[in-house]
């Protein structure tokens, strides 16, 4: 019987089984974890993308260097390339030793390619100098004696700016091997943000024209309605309480029933199961693989 549409097909691994970072085309979406940033039962919310040849990493905290290890049987070194949603330490934390370990280990150890930095130009120099540079700046100096910057540790791969939708959100396209990626700011902090032009640089993720990463961002309603119509399934970040600068499973209670017949809640807290998501999809699970045919 085939797959109804919209309804991924999902897979835990079995125990011992690494993720395949390549595949026979169809897209799939990995979670090495699906916890909030203080979780202790889960890994953080970081996860992998895979479609034929192409994968990427979106994010990497400071759980994410054991989760690669641990939930999927990969090595700092398989990763390609990756993408960085905003600068909190559950989504960045561990990409100082993801970069350190290419240059060090990778690339002059088994000829690996320089890591690919997905990312936007206006992201790219704050994601530097106020997260990285600390760290990575001064392992050595180049030829020139100056010291080592964001490029030298990644290839950087840059979104184009989409045309305005219509609501001001600033959103952007990458084509990536055989995947079509749609980048959209969000309103994440300050909790005093009005929109997500006021808030600090965050971002989710459209992915294939087909699946909704909201990535971590309050509730927003105008953002669910854009990308509704074109999304099958769609992941959400979701909190329990209510206040704050992410979305409460209350908040999306609201949403109608057949938006939440496809959404995912992910990034939640350890109380998960005493809190009722029949209304939803389910929860979004680490270890897991959501594969999406057709």
């Amino acid at each position: 019987m085939s797959q109804p549409r919209g309804v991924p097909q999902v897979r835990v691994l079995k125990e011992g089984e690494a993720f395949a970072l390549h595949n026979d085309g169809v897209l799939e979406i990995f979670f090495l974890g699906c916890g909030s940033a203080f979780s202790r039962q889960h890994k953080q919310n970081n996860y992998l993308i895979v479609k034929g040849d192409t994968h990427v990493l979106v994010d990497l905290g400071m759980t994410g260097p054991s989760a690669l290890r641990e939930n999927a049987g990969l090595g700092m070194t398989d990763v390609q390339q990756v993408l960085v949603t905003h600068s909190h330490a559950d989504h960045v934390g561990g990409l100082e030793l993801l970069a350190l370990t290419n240059r060090y280990l990778g690339i002059p150890r088994m000829g690996k390619p320089k890591l690919r930095l997905l990312t936007t130009e206006e992201y790219a120099p704050l994601l530097w100098s106020e997260t990285l540079a600390g760290g990575l700046a001064h392992n050595e100096r180049r030829p020139d004696g100056t010291e080592l910057g964001l490029e030298d540790y990644f290839d950087l791969e840059y979104f184009a700016p989409l045309a305005d939708a219509g609501d001001g959100r600033p959103s952007f396209h990458l084509t990536v091997g055989s995947l079509e990626l749609e980048l959209f700011r969000t309103m994440h902090i300050q909790d005093s943000a009005v929109d997500c032009r006021d808030s600090a640089i965050s971002y989710g993720l459209f992915i294939d024209g087909k699946v909704f990463v909201s990535g971590d961002t309050r509730f927003d309603p105008a953002l669910i309605r854009s990308y509704e119509g074109r999304a099958l399934t769609l992941f959400h970040d979701a909190q329990f309480m209510c206040g704050g600068v992410h979305a409460c499973v209350e908040e999306l209670r609201r949403l109608p029933t057949d938006i939440k017949k496809r959404m995912y809640l992910m990034h939640y807290g350890d109380d998960w199961k005493s809190h009722d998501a029949s209304e939803f999809a389910g929860w979004a699970k680490e270890r897991t693989v959501y594969r999406f045919p057709g």
